[in-house]
Formats: C-alpha cells, structure tokens, sequence
C-alpha cells in the first residue's frame, strides 16, 4: 500500500490557517455563527479551528460536535453493530448560522446525513460547509463545500485520510490505495 503525501505538515498548518481566517472574513465575531464538527474526525479539525479563531479574536466561539451514525442512508446494511459517538451541541440553532465540519467530503452521503441529524437542533438561517479535502469526481448527491482546504482528484479505489498529531503522530494528508482482502 504505496502512500502518497498529499499535504504535509507545515501545508497542513497553512492550510488550517487559511480556512480560520475565510471563516473569520465571512462570520467577523461569529455572534451568529456556530461551528459544528462531524464525528469522528471532523471533531479534530473543530478543534484545531476554533482554538485558532478563538486566539485570533480574543473571544470564545459556540461549538458542537453531531453524531450522525443513525441519520446514514447505510446504517442498517453494515456486518458488524454501529457504536454511534456523542453528540454535545447544549445549544439551540434556530435562526444561526452554521459551519458544518469534517475531514474529507466525498460522495455527500456523510454531509446529508449531517444535515438531517442538524434539523433535530432548530432550523438554521444558513448553513455552510468546511473540509480539509475535497475528493471532487464521486459525488452522489449535489453537495460542494465552501471552504475547502485542498481539493484532490482520485480514483474511486483510492483513499484520502487526514492525519492528526494528537492520533497518528503527525499533521498530514495522504492518499492510498487500500490492499484487497482475499
């Protein structure tokens, strides 16, 4: 399995900061806007990105993280049981606006779910979307981001995962190509 280092991790951190700073452009003192990240790994760009806007304006930013596990569209068709994560958002988002988060957007499945399971907290004025990569050409459902940190172009084979310091050891972005089992 042949890695292939798409962003490493002083692109990484320059990628983060470019993201924190458009969200700071367009929301200025996100008195309206809340930060929402996927579980599980959108959490992790969550995290770093609020702990940066945080700094950058002096002043805390509301966010939460959503468990989605039971809003997919494939949930009942996997072999081993789902084990959902948490969802802490002790807020209402009725008429704010919302970034929804996460690592990498592929086909949208992952951000329909999102949104469904978002509909449970209130209505949103807006809702925008935020991901560290862009897999572009499998989409299933007309979902883009707009802030996206890198956008790459793979095989439906091939795989993208974000690497956290506070997991694997590293901030970085690579692309592979799984073994086949058998």
């Amino acid at each position: 399995m042949e890695k292939q280092v798409i962003l490493n991790e002083k692109q990484f951190e320059l990628t983060l900061q470019r993201l924190c700073h458009q969200l700071i452009e367009n929301h200025d003192n996100f008195s309206n806007t809340v930060l929402i990240g996927l579980q599980p790994r959108g959490v992790h760009v969550l995290n770093r990105l609020k702990t940066m806007i945080e700094q950058k304006l002096g002043s805390t930013v509301q966010c939460g993280n959503l468990d989605i596990t039971f809003y997919r569209d494939d949930f009942r068709r996997r072999e081993r049981p789902l084990i959902p994560s948490v969802t802490n958002i002790d807020f209402i988002i009725e008429g704010k606006n919302v970034v929804l988060i996460d690592d990498v957007l592929f086909t949208g499945r992952t951000i329909r779910s999102g949104l469904d399971a978002l509909l449970a907290f209130g209505r949103p004025q807006k809702v925008e979307l935020l991901a560290v990569v862009d897999r572009r050409f499998k989409r299933d459902l007309p979902i883009q981001g707009d802030y996206i940190g890198k956008a790459v172009d793979t095989l439906v084979s091939e795989r993208v995962a974000v690497e956290w310091k506070e997991l694997e050891g590293e901030d970085k972005v690579i692309l592979f190509t799984p073994k086949e089992n058998g």
